[in-house]
């Protein structure tokens, strides 16, 4: 059997496996980018695959043909065959005429279409690149406090063909029509709390966020340590606060999914190693699941993925 045919097998295999079990599920499969590398952690907590990679991810995909959407260095999104540890397609963001300083890029997402989006810290825009690498169509970001390490954190195109922007340093999660007119906003809050500084404080610099079906949207606050669903009027309707959860304390909340079954999971970074570095609750805030893994991933594991089952929302 072809090396790539045998890897993609496998995980097929343990998907229906681990799926089978979900209703308590001992372990979930997860592929993270953390410590210099890309490592798949299986359900029993071995490293089931790794590869080097120097960047420190913020985002990260796996594809449905099972190659691995992710970052190469700090401007540089790759498309990785996992079963041949190869880069299958690259894109590397450079600065566009008027603007000559550093271009980061902290999120991206492939498309129905075959095209990937990229925000572009430093450009300050968005942008849908084919796999020639041309930039088939461009939008503007209005961003209030410029930084090209803070323009933006997670970024997702709705079903509707808008942007759902989080803005980390201007504390906003703006949705986008296609024209960069902005249509919706959330600003972020301190919850009542007093703003610390650093990786372990507290603040409004929002992470990641996603639509949901009814409307909602469910916000990883960043380091304002919680997570938060909130209507279409912006009233929180539903949230996981920083001390809500049974011997976890919440830090910077980083990646986010939701499962078939309606669970959550999203990323608790910078936490320490007596805290998880990924949670997963029910709609009653039950703790269902949690990956607490030191050695493997570290303190810094931003950027995640449950394998089992896959994400309703991507």
């Amino acid at each position: 059997m072809h090396a790539r045919s045998a890897f993609l097998l496998g995980i097929v295999f343990c998907l229906s496996a681990s799926v089978a079990h979900a209703q308590a599920p001992e372990g979930r499969r997860v592929l993270g980018a953390a410590r210099g590398r890309l490592a798949i952690i299986d359900a029993q907590g071995k490293v089931e695959w790794e590869m080097p990679l120097k960047s420190q991810g913020h985002d990260l995909h796996m594809l449905p043909d099972g190659d691995v959407l992710t970052h190469k260095d700090a401007a540089t999104v790759v498309e990785i065959d996992p079963a041949r540890k190869e880069i299958v397609w690259s894109y590397t963001s450079r600065p566009r005429p008027g603007y000559n300083g550093p271009i980061e890029i902290h999120a991206f997402q492939r498309l129905d279409d075959g095209l990937t989006m990229i925000a572009e810290t430093g450009n300050r825009r968005i942008i849908e690149v084919d796999r020639d690498g041309v930039i088939v169509h461009a939008m503007d970001l209005k961003i209030e406090k410029p930084n090209p390490h803070r323009d933006t954190r997670l970024a997702r195109k709705l079903a509707n063909g808008h942007y759902l922007v989080c803005q980390e340093l201007d504390g906003a999660v703006h949705e986008y029509a296609p024209d960069g007119s902005i249509v919706w906003t959330y600003r972020l809050d301190l919850a009542g709390r007093p703003a610390k500084p650093g990786h372990d404080g507290h603040g409004t610099e929002v992470f990641g966020a996603l639509r949901l079906a009814g409307g909602n949207t469910l916000i990883a606050a960043g380091n304002g340590n919680r997570l938060i669903e909130v209507d279409p009027a912006g009233k929180i309707v539903w949230s996981v606060d920083h001390d809500e959860l049974p011997g976890i304390e919440l830090k910077w909340i980083t990646s986010l999914a939701v499962l078939p079954n309606g669970h959550v999971v999203f990323g608790n970074t910078h936490a320490g190693p007596d805290n998880p570095q990924l949670i997963e609750v029910d709609r009653d805030k039950k703790v269902v699941w949690t990956l607490k893994d030191f050695p493997n991933f570290g303190n810094d594991l931003a950027a995640a993925v449950v394998l089992d089952p896959p994400t309703a929302a991507r």
